[in-house]
């Protein structure tokens, strides 16, 4: 038998003779209790944005993407390029030019970046099965090359895929050529059809279009084996780290081999942050309500005088009666938390089967505050608990068992 247990268990829902007793206690315990329910469910609304950005930018970004460390653009090696193919794990490799240039629809004009691919670009990404809302992915048939805009770009220059007649006009720098009075001179202009229209988030579909893979090569004046990266895309089953770690090894020290954390690493760095930063705020606001556990415990222990006394004469230790205070501390605030965490699973568990909290906005491509619970989360705030519950506790529990000292000097 536990005794210092059964004793706080005891002493925590006997009734107190003096009733501040009771309502300092259960301030206690509902401080905990929605201190705890703020803090998972804030990590888990951060979660559940998190997973939302991190397949946003998987739908455009590739799983690997390999550049020259110097230069803007390279010609791979063919050999080290099936070699990369054939890795276990790669679905597909695409070849990539990407460039700035000036876009004119129908009178109209905006700046966006032209991105290049070849044939093997949709096989390595979902774009064309997850981000396309009008048109098709097909950018080259039999007689004309086309062009995939995004969303923001289709809005601004009011592009209409439909109309067989109106072109959507690229001009890009000479890299080449003569310096001319004309400014016309010193661009080189192509016709383009649009023919589908993507939309993943606005900073990608305010800024890119897609187009054929040769069309960019021969209007930037590159050879036709230039590219500015590689995009590979992975399998579901694939083992990121071994393929990222071969690609490194195929190609050498003069290639950056990034996954998708370092493609935006301070996206990540920048919601890791914030996710941290709102992790201390409401860090503060349990060291706030442990305040009242030091409070509630100080008056038990005043009210256990007699008690403590007469345990000391029946052979207590100090040990002992530290242990009943910190017990009753800490089942004043562990029962306090995992109510809070129980309202926050239900609350998060509702809002994920039934999306109760709206998230309201126009442009926005989810209609609910996204939320995802994890394990980790519940873990590290059970910990926390703990280690303030005790600090909170420990005080009181010390005096406590200091208890006959002071009753000696007294007589």
């Amino acid at each position: 038998m536990n005794l210092p247990f059964n004793i706080a268990r005891r002493y925590l829902f006997a009734k107190k003779s003096t009733n501040a007793i009771n309502i300092i206690s259960l301030i206690s315990a509902t401080g905990m209790c929605f201190g705890t329910f703020a803090l998972v469910l804030i990590l888990s609304v951060f979660n559940g944005f998190e997973d939302l950005v991190v397949s946003l930018y998987s739908t455009f970004n590739p799983d690997i993407k390999v550049e020259a460390v110097e230069g803007k653009v390279f010609i791979p090696d063919a050999q080290k390029l099936q070699t990369i193919k054939e890795l276990e794990g790669v679905q597909g490799v695409s070849m990539v030019l990407e460039d700035f240039a000036l876009l004119r629809y129908n009178e109209k004009y905006t700046h966006c970046r032209m991105k290049g691919v070849d044939e093997d670009f949709v096989n390595s990404t979902g774009i064309a099965d997850t981000a396309m809302i009008r048109g098709e992915f097909i950018l080259k048939d039999e007689t004309r090359n086309n062009v995939v805009v995004g969303f923001g770009i289709d809005r601004a220059l009011q592009i209409d895929i439909y109309n067989d007649f109106e072109t959507l006009d690229v001009y890009f720098p000479k890299r080449k050529g003569k310096i001319s009075s004309n400014p016309e001179n010193a661009f080189k202009r192509k016709a383009l059809h649009p023919v589908g229209t993507f939309s993943i988030q606005e900073e990608f579909d305010r800024e890119y279009v897609f187009v054929p893979l040769d069309m960019m090569q021969e209007m930037l004046d590159y050879d036709k084996k230039e590219i500015s990266n590689l995009e590979i895309g992975l399998k579901k089953d694939a083992d990121n780290d071994y393929v990222k770690n071969s690609i490194e090894k195929i190609l050498g020290a003069d290639f950056k081999v990034k996954d998708r954390y370092e493609q935006d690493e301070n996206l990540y760095k920048v919601m890791q942050t914030e996710k941290f930063v709102v992790f201390l705020v409401l860090l503060l606001i349990l060291i706030v309500a442990s305040f009242n556990i030091i409070g509630s415990l100080s008056m038990l222990v005043i009210e256990k005088t007699k008690d403590i006394s007469v345990l000391k004469s029946l052979g207590a230790e100090n040990s002992l009666i530290k242990k009943i205070f910190l017990y009753e501390g800490f089942m004043l605030s562990f029962l306090g938390g995992l109510i809070g965490m129980f309202l926050a699973f239900v609350v998060c568990f509702v809002q994920q089967k039934f999306k109760v909290i709206p998230l309201y906005g126009d442009s926005l491509l989810i209609d609910a505050y996204p939320v995802k619970m994890e394990l980790g989360d519940f873990l590290l705030t059970l910990v926390t608990i703990i280690l303030i519950t005790l600090a909170a506790s420990y005080l009181p529990a010390k005096r406590a068992a200091e208890q006959k000292e002071i009753l000696r000097e007294a007589a």
